[in-house]
């Protein structure tokens, strides 16, 4: 029988897109960054709503917080990564 605990799988790597989703989430739970990324990406909510599922969709977002160090710091820690976590991810959406 296989277990798995909380520490496990909070262990497991996260794939690229799902390491995305969670930083959009947390850019958009503050309205001054969630405006901050739509004016210096040139996504949309017609954009985010549409190819939410697209690599280019998704490496923008990532590539906003690598644009800001402290963004990418603390979007890392409230999803309880690394912040090369999401920059490897984002290389990986741009492959």
């Amino acid at each position: 029988m296989l277990e798995t605990n909380a520490k496990s799988v909070a262990q497991m790597p996260a794939d690229p897109a799902t390491l995305a989703l969670g930083a959009l989430g947390w850019i958009l739970s503050d309205a001054d960054r969630a405006s901050r990324m739509l004016a210096l990406t040139g996504l949309t909510p017609d954009i985010l709503r549409h190819d939410i599922s697209e690599k280019s969709t998704l490496a923008a977002i990532l590539s906003f917080l690598e644009a800001h160090e402290p963004d990418l710091i603390a979007a890392a820690e409230h999803m309880n990564v690394k912040p090369e976590a999401l920059v490897r991810a984002r290389t990986e959406l741009e492959a």
